[in-house]
Order: structure tokens, then sequence, then C-alpha cells
């Protein structure tokens, strides 16, 4: 097993796993600009490998780029589908080379991600984990059912809110944790139960939580985006769900649990580091997001779903008109139906972006 830290590692391993293949390529996209794993990606069908590419139906503001990638994979004779679109979103990033070596990455295949960010990848060749990985993957190709067989690969919403309530409420000594924000109101508790059991809680991101006993410092050095948890240093979760009742409960996610020492020992060596760098004062509270933060963050969030939100308002015209009929156009009723489905439309679209975003870019 191997970590991939981020800054730091790039897009190098990825690269060479690609052009190491020789029968396959599973490939889960959420988000990718990097030209150079494209082209990787590309050569490596020409080459006759067989890559197959499970691409997010939707990410924020991203769709039209999503569909331009589909368009250039399928020209280079790469198998696409397209994930569903009966969860929020499909928000796990991993990679298969010849179904033998998992690449499980908090990072997308973005410079924002892999330049600028913190964030962390595991590389296995554990059978157990590729092979969960894969019946995963096939899931989700075909838009079929997935079913946890294996607790170590931790997949919202199938088995995400039970391995991970466990694994926090397993600690002894110590929870090392990165996350941008921790929300969900049972794993609150949870943290709160631990701390108050003489478990030392520290966070590098965000709560919601006002007061308590946990320790929560911001990351300033970089953008934070990986969600990591390090159990009294012998074990530890990597993946890409935040602990949100969203990401836990309505969304494709996916981690896994590791107690590779080495690995281990890099992720407390670099938590460390960071945590220093936050400049973070035992003396004072943790810190928390004040009522302006949110209302900031909840703001931008709406800025930047804009496009989406456009296409959701432009769907709901055209039901509404149809569900109207030509009667009432004649009778000048449509105007009241398209008020009331657009009114509907933004309600939901509001309440959405509010729950995803909550203050966490991903």
């Amino acid at each position: 097993m191997k970590l991939l830290t981020q800054p730091g590692d790039g897009i190098a391993p990825l690269l060479a796993a690609i052009k190491s293949a020789r029968k396959t390529i599973e490939i889960l996209i959420f988000r990718m600009d990097w030209k150079e794993l494209e082209a990787a990606l590309k050569a490596a069908s020409g080459r006759g490998v067989a890559v197959r590419a499970l691409i997010a139906h939707t990410n924020r503001g991203g769709d039209v780029k999503l569909r331009a990638l589909e368009t250039r994979f399928l020209e280079a004779g790469i198998t696409v589908g397209r994930t569903a679109d009966d969860l929020v979103r499909y928000h796990g990033k991993m990679m298969l080379i010849d179904q033998q070596t998992l690449f499980l990455l908090s990072f997308n295949y973005v410079h924002l991600d892999i330049d600028h960010s913190r964030g962390f990848g595991i590389i296995t060749r554990s059978a157990a984990m590729v092979r969960e990985a894969l019946k995963l993957f096939e899931a989700d190709l075909n838009r079929q059912p997935y079913s946890s067989g294996l607790d170590a690969l931790v997949v919202s919403p199938a088995n995400a809110r039970k391995q991970l309530s466990a694994f926090i409420r397993g600690a002894k000594k110590e929870l090392l944790i990165y996350d941008p924000q921790i929300a969900d109101k049972e794993i609150l508790q949870l943290l709160e139960g631990r701390a108050k059991a003489g478990v030392a809680v520290r966070i590098i991101g965000s709560t919601t939580a006002r007061g308590g006993n946990l320790a929560v410092a911001t990351l300033s050095a970089m953008r934070l985006h990986t969600r990591t948890i390090v159990r009294d240093r012998s074990q530890a979760f990597v993946g890409s769900q935040s602990l949100r009742q969203l990401e836990l409960d309505r969304r494709r996610e996916i981690g896994l649990m590791i107690r590779d020492a080495k690995v281990v020992k890099s992720l407390c060596a670099t938590f460390e580091k960071d945590w220093t760098s936050t400049g973070f004062d035992e003396t004072r509270n943790a810190a928390q997001t004040t009522p302006h933060e949110t209302i900031a963050a909840a703001t931008q969030a709406l800025v930047d779903e804009m496009p989406t939100l456009q296409i959701t308002l432009r769907k709901a015209i055209k039901q509404a008109a149809k569900r109207a009929g030509k009667t009432a156009v004649v009778n000048g009723e449509l105007k009241s139906t398209v008020k009331d489905a657009v009114r509907q439309a933004v309600r939901d679209a509001v309440r959405e972006i509010a729950e995803d975003e909550n203050g966490a870019q991903t």
C-alpha cells in the first residue's frame, strides 16, 4: 500500500499507472482538466487497453465540460458511461489498473486539487479491495443497486454512516481529522462523546457545533479538500465524504479504511505539520463558523450553481407548459401555472444547494 499526498506527488503516479496498463482501466471521474491524463487514457485505448470511464452526470457548473469530455473519450474509442441521477451527486474518485491495482483518491483530476489543495490518495493491490471496488464500478456503470460486501471500502450511502460512526466510536486516545465541514448531528454527538471520555479530538477544517470539547483549526496555508480521519495513530480513513448528512446518506462517496503502519505514520506527520501551520491557540475555544460566514458561503454557492439552476428552471417551465396544454394558453392560465412551477423549482434548488454546499466546495 502506498500514500499519495497533494500537493507534492502530482500526477506522475497516475500517468505512470495508466501507461503501465496492459489490459484494462476503469476510472470514475467527477472532474478532470489535466490534459496529460486525458491524453494518457486515449493513448491507452489506442494501444488496445479496454478503457472504461464512468463520468458523473453533473457537478457544480461543469455539465458542459463533462459532456465534452464524454465526446472526446468516445471519439478515442473509450467506453463511456454516465452515472445515474438517483443520488444527489456522484462524487467518488477511483481508478483500477488491470483489475489488480486500486487508486482511491480524495482529490479530483484537476489542477486546483492536485497543485493547490491538501489531498490524499491510496494505492493498494489488496485483492479484496480491488474486487469490491470493481463490483461498485460495475454496479454504477450498469445502474444496478450496490450492496456493500467489504467493510474496508466505505461507500455512501451503502455503509458509510455505519462504518465511520463505528470508527469514531472505537477511538481510545486520539482522533486527527481533516474535514472541510463536519455538520452531521449524530457524528458531532459521537465526537463530543469521545472528547468527554478523554479522547483528544483535533479537526483541521470546520464544524457547525458551538463550544464543546473539539479543537478546530482552519488550514490557511492551502485549500483543504481531503476527508481523512486517523484513529489512535494506528488506523485511518481516507475518502471523499465529509461527515455531513448529505454526503453520508444521499451521495455516492467512496473511501478506504487502512491499517498500513507506514501510510498511517505519514498521514500523522502531514497532519501535525498542517496543524502547526494553523497557529491554533490551545487556550482558546475551538474556532467556529459565524452566522455571517455561513450566509456568505451559501450566497457564493448559489452564484456558483446558477448554470444548473437555469437548466432546472427551463425544465420546470417546459413541464408546466406541457401540463397546461393549449387550452390554458387560450384562457390565459399558462402564466399562473408557470409561476407556480418556477416558484417550486427555485425553492427545491435553493434547498438542495444549501444542504449540499453548506460552506464546503467539493
